[in-house]
């Protein structure tokens, strides 16, 4: 597959489907990524952010705006089952590189369009950058200690969102087209994608009118489902039903709150939010959170999730990452790399290799590297 996009939402998608084992060349411009320039951190003269989303690649330069570049571009399109681009809509027209063009010389193509409004609507020529598709998506009134304080979620969660609906889209076009024969257009929109991710606070706004307003670390239908505050640090309790806030009660030696009509289903303690709240959060501040993870850890019989608030060097640490081995290497044996998520028993991801230099592999061809049988190319 061809990788003509840049940045995050793009690189990232090819990424999932390198790791899957697809043989992505990365077209680049002659001055490259331009994440490969935004650091430091750096590792190796390589930005930190360029590794996170360009690993399982090859990289060829070719500034299409020349004749010959064209060309070369045109021969690697035609031996290509996908194409994933996130230029602006009308950018790649002018050089003869949209799908409306290139779909019926190459019909077998799939091309996955990566913007930030689609192709179609009032916005579809404006760029759209995450920070901004979270403020207008919605995310932003959502997040944060209160409506005075609309708060950017810390990492870049529209892009990566939309990045992983491209991955779905892009698979599912190449198993339709193994029953068709033919490709077609994907097109991916960051707000599309925000808007959709917004998933139950969207609905609880479509169901009432009701605008939802941001709540911390709170849940708008679920209670207790926050932070609290232990005497040393705070902790995260997700009780999500009728038996896990038993189990909390006897766990902090109050029973008798389960049993209180403000507090016995959860839509009443949905209702009695600040009153039980309140409870809760004097109760545990009066022990560290060690303390209470312990305490909570002991739970038998009435189990509920809870956990500490890790920051990343914790979160390297914690005996759960490390038996998932998610904090890993790549193939060189040196170069930092976060492990996929993704798990298959009979075909698993073979390996990490790493991103590669600006033009590494100037003559790439479909040839020289063969994809692993059955899966895209």
């Amino acid at each position: 597959m061809l990788d003509l996009s840049r940045v995050l939402a793009g690189p990232h998608a090819a990424q999932v489907l390198g790791d899957l084992g697809a043989d992505v060349i990365k077209v680049e411009h002659p001055r490259g990524d331009d994440t490969r320039r935004w650091g430091p951190p750096e590792h190796d003269g390589l930005a930190a952010y360029y590794l996170c989303a360009n690993r399982n690649k090859r990289s060829r330069v070719l500034d299409f705006t020349r004749p010959a570049d064209h060309a070369a571009l045109l021969e690697l399109i035609a031996g290509a089952d996908v194409l994933i681009e996130n230029y602006k809509v009308g950018d790649l027209a002018r050089h003869g590189l949209d799908y409306t063009t290139l779909g019926p010389r190459f019909p077998r193509l799939i091309y996955c369009s990566i913007t930030g409004f689609g192709q179609t609507g009032p916005l579809a020529p404006r760029a759209g950058y995450d920070a901004l598709i979270q403020a207008m998506g919605g995310l932003m009134s959502i997040t944060g200690p209160g409506p005075a304080q609309p708060t950017k979620v810390g990492v870049a969660i529209a892009d990566l969102g939309t990045s992983l609906y491209a991955v779905v889209a892009v698979l599912a076009a190449l198993h339709e087209r193994a029953r068709s024969g033919l490709g077609q257009h994907c097109d991916l929109a960051l707000l599309d994608a925000q808007v959709s991710l917004l998933a139950n606070v969207a609905m609880n706004f479509r169901c009432t009118g009701e605008v939802p307003r941001p709540l911390g670390n709170a849940h708008p239908t679920i209670v207790p489902y926050q932070s609290f505050a232990a005497a040393d640090r705070p902790l995260m309790l997700a009780v999500g039903n009728d038996a896990q806030f038993r189990g909390l009660c006897r766990a902090l030696g109050e029973p008798q709150w389960a049993d209180d009509p403000r507090f016995f289903s959860n839509p009443a303690r949905v209702e009695h939010r600040a009153q039980l709240v309140a409870l809760l959060a004097a109760k545990l501040s009066e022990e560290t959170c060690d303390h209470w993870l312990a305490v909570f850890g002991a739970v038998e019989d009435g189990a509920f999730p809870h956990g500490p608030i890790q920051d990343l060097g914790e979160v390297a640490d914690d005996p759960q990452v490390r038996a998932r081995g998610l904090f890993t290497t790549m193939d060189d044996g040196r170069t930092p790399c976060i492990k996929s998520p993704i798990e298959l028993s009979r075909t698993p991801v073979r390996g990490y290799r790493r991103p590669p230099a600006l033009g590494e592999h100037p003559e790439a061809t479909w040839e020289d590297l063969d994809p692993a049988p059955g899966s895209p190319r």
